[in-house]
């Protein structure tokens, strides 16, 4: 709207009413902001003034005076009249009263379980690492004595990644979602050797937690993903007694210094000799059986050294694997593996 006389004098008749009906300090104070405040439309009137035509200036520059001065008045008769009350706080935060709690996040059982395991074998001097998801046939089988037409290499044992081409049907490629941790047993050594140089024997000690994949019906105690736990170590000298050893300090740490262990012999492609550990089951009440396995252990096969480079005459090695869900089921009593991906609160709080 073009500013002239006609239209100061109906802001002043709109301005007039807003300041004598307002019933509260907070409909003031918008009034105020409408028409007087800085941006206000009285005060872009007094700055029209010398946009006005010639004819119309003094005029209309007397008027828009006047409105502000009006308004003003106004505005302080309608303070006076309202008083000097604060207006209503209707949000008053009440300091004594107790604060909202806000539940924080906290790590999955599955990984407090990782945690805990690798911070034993840590103290043992252990290093953790770590190796990718999708694997080649030669660190999952080849490297680690497994051979050609072996049922672990299967295609219903194992999930191989399929090429897919245009017009054509999927083709196995050669490579596929890891089926076991082992196959960091293959890398460790593989990289201890390359950073070693002309040492051909290099030490290693490594704990090797993560996911591994097989085409396993779901049930309470099977599933297509679970984790699992890798250990080694390679060094002159290292005999069977050392893992024993290490995996009765292991067990005693994490399930308690009474817990009681028997090794059995075992067969595994990757380590000669083989042994699984069986732990006592007297202080899990869950449990009907006097014994259960929770890991598998042995002698680094002399294959698996020269695939990546050690001499076997002058070096051994042990490993161990154990299932991250299999411990955590047996330590906190849990009977369905399908609990751990459930997402459900009600279990994931209990930890």
């Amino acid at each position: 709207m073009a500013m002239d006389l006609a239209y100061l004098s109906n802001l002043l008749v709109e301005g007039t009413a807003a300041f004598e009906k307002t019933a509260s300090h907070e409909a003031l104070e918008a009034a105020r902001l409408k028409y007087l405040g800085p941006k206000g439309l009285a005060k872009a009137a007094l700055g029209a003034i010398k946009d006005a035509p010639k004819e119309q200036r003094g005029e209309f520059g007397k008027l828009a005076n006047a409105l502000n001065k009006t308004l003003e008045e106004l505005l302080a008769s309608a303070k006076a009249r309202l008083g000097d009350a604060k207006p209503v706080v209707t949000d008053f935060f009440d300091i004594t009263k107790p604060g909202t709690k806000y539940e924080l996040g906290h790590a999955h059982i599955i990984h407090q379980t990782i945690d805990e395991i690798a911070g034993i074998f840590s103290r043992l001097g252990f290093s953790l690492a770590e190796g990718p998801e999708v694997e080649d046939e030669r660190h999952n089988f080849d490297a680690l004595n497994i051979a050609a037409g072996h049922p672990a290499r299967e295609l219903d044992n194992n999930f191989y990644l399929q090429l897919t081409q245009p017009d054509s049907e999927p083709k196995p490629v050669p490579l596929l979602l890891r089926s076991q941790t082992s196959t960091m047993q293959v890398r460790a050594m593989e990289a201890a050797v390359a950073q070693a140089g002309g040492n051909k024997n290099p030490a290693v000690r490594v704990i090797a937690p993560g996911r591994v994949y097989r085409p396993d019906t779901v049930d309470a105690t099977h599933h297509f993903m679970f984790h699992q736990i890798e250990g080694l170590a390679v060094e002159k000298g290292l005999t069977f007694a050392d893992l024993k050893s290490v995996l009765h300090l292991f067990v005693k740490e994490y399930f308690g210094a009474d817990t009681k262990t028997r090794f059995r012999p075992h067969y595994f492609p990757f380590t000669e000799v083989s042994a699984e550990i069986d732990i006592n089951c007297e202080m899990f009440k869950h449990l009907r059986k006097p014994w259960l396995e929770i890991l598998g252990c042995g002698m680094v096969h002399p294959n698996v050294l020269r695939a990546v480079g050690y001499d076997p005459e002058q070096v051994t090695g042990f490993a161990f694997g154990m299932g991250v869900e299999r411990i955590a089921m047996l330590r906190h009593g849990i009977s369905d593996i399908r609990w751990f991906t459930s997402n459900d609160m009600r279990f994931l709080r209990q930890f």
